[in-house]
């Protein structure tokens, strides 16, 4: 066995007596999955509870920030955005959509999670934690609770995916029935998933276990990670979240769990602009979509030149091409990052392809949203904005300029969306995120043995 690598920053805080636990962070490498858990992780350890991380090589810099010890994947493929096709070649050869889902579905997650186990097996000999915290697609919880005994948090940083016999099949981005007919639909879309279009995954993730000696019954992929998990803290609240009858009793709403921040350094350089311009339109496409000419081109091609002014934030993608393009234009700002708790308070539209935490940020600053996003499970947010009238979902991943600007316009005229925003702004406000967390972490009693 090679030994895990611990990598201890210096002056670590001091521990408090009593109730301290030994705590292991881990997450999918995605800004999506690790973001949400940076301000709990940081929050528990200034706590003092003892907190480390399992992470892939290429989120080393950013927990080194943080101050937290961490190990990195050893077994285990650290696959991101940005290597994907190169670990797997065969990938750029799937064409048709949805075999290409079912390809990262089994290489990105379900293959990983062995790997994951073995890794944190390893670190368990020398760091014997109490409880792992992961992000809910994180594939190692079900490994880590079975054969190591331990408590598992999941934090849901996705839409809650939990079956109900009232709703859809999640992934496909379909809102709640309203007739007799459409429920029996949808309960035929559900055996359709589970039997036939996820069928694949399925037979992958239960012979994992198997091998493992760990039986899921009959669960599927997305009731398989709750179940396994001693507590699923779902970031968000009911508000956003469809009706449903019954949910499990372990599941508990924390409210918006946002990522820790250090922009206190920040100066917005167009500060000129935002007090020129009335209206301002803010457009991302997150961290993993490259493709700027889905949403990034469309809405610059619909509001350059205008009265409105436009404010891209790439993540790095194609900045440069991009300012060449359209930098002319004076109601244009085209930025690699800016910290949209610093920028969300001027914007009057958030422009997003539906990335879950963005769009929390964006609800917590009143700030109704044009959404076009599909893919990475996209589709379920945007499903939930176009439901609870947050603002309009676009139900496509590459909208005309035409639509965009059609989109925007309505969301500026119609205060609903203003008002629906504002609505759950203020029921995400009656949470407390990082003390919720902490108490049902804290809560949860000694593992019998240790």
């Amino acid at each position: 066995m090679t030994s895990p690598k611990i990598n201890i920053p210096p002056n670590m805080p001091a521990l408090l007596n009593g109730r301290r636990k030994k705590i292991l962070f881990a997450n999918i490498p995605a800004d999506g999955h690790f973001n949400p858990l940076t301000a709990l992780a940081v929050h528990l350890r200034d706590q003092g509870h003892e907190v480390r991380w399992y992470t892939g090589p290429s989120y080393a810099p950013k927990i080194e920030k943080l101050g937290i010890p961490y190990y990195l994947f050893n077994k285990a493929k650290e696959v991101t955005v940005h290597n994907i096709d190169a670990v797997f070649p065969r990938r750029q050869q799937i064409r048709n959509h949805v075999k290409k889902v079912i390809f990262d579905i089994c290489t990105y997650f379900i293959e990983r999670g062995p790997e994951f186990y073995e890794d944190i097996r390893d670190i368990n000999e020398s760091y014997d934690f109490d409880v792992l915290v992961a992000d809910n697609t994180f594939t190692g919880i079900s490994f880590v609770k079975e054969k190591l005994r331990k408590h598992t948090v999941a934090i849901g940083i996705l839409p809650l995916s939990e079956s109900s016999p009232n709703l859809p099949p999640p992934i496909m981005g379909l809102t709640p029935a309203t007739t007799p007919a459409g429920r029996a639909f949808h309960a035929a879309l559900r055996l359709l998933v589970n039997k036939v279009l996820l069928k694949k995954p399925h037979q992958l993730m239960h012979a994992c276990h198997r091998r493992y000696g760990i039986t899921l019954g009959d669960s599927n992929l997305f009731d398989a990670q709750i179940e396994k998990s001693t507590l699923y803290l779902q970031s968000g609240s009911p508000g956003f979240e469809y009706p449903r009858p019954a949910m499990s009793r372990h599941i508990h709403f924390i409210g918006p769990l946002l990522p820790h921040r250090d922009n206190s350094h920040y100066h917005i350089p167009f500060m000129d602009k935002l007090q020129r311009y009335k209206k301002v339109i803010l457009v991302t496409q997150g961290t993993f979509e490259p493709d700027v000419n889905k949403l990034i081109v469309p809405t610059l091609e619909a509001f350059r030149d205008t009265d409105h002014l436009v404010i891209v934030t790439t993540a790095g993608w194609h900045t440069g091409s991009l300012r060449e393009r359209y930098g002319s234009s004076d109601n244009v700002v085209i930025e690699d990052f800016i910290p949209f708790e610093r920028i969300m308070p001027f914007a009057h539209v958030f422009v997003s392809t539906g990335g879950f935490g963005g769009v929390m940020l964006s609800v917590c600053n009143k700030l109704p949203i044009v959404a076009a996003g599909i893919h990475e499970g996209k589709n379920e947010i945007c499903a939930r904005i176009g439901y609870f009238r947050l603002g309009i979902n676009l139900r496509t991943e590459k909208p005309s300029a035409g639509r965009v600007k059609k989109a925007v316009l309505q969301v500026l005229a119609d205060r609903t969306y203003k008002r629906n925003t504002e609505k759950l702004a203020a029921e995400f406000a009656s949470y407390d995120p990082l003390r919720l967390c902490t108490e049902h972490i804290e809560g949860l009693p000694v593992v019998a043995g240790k």
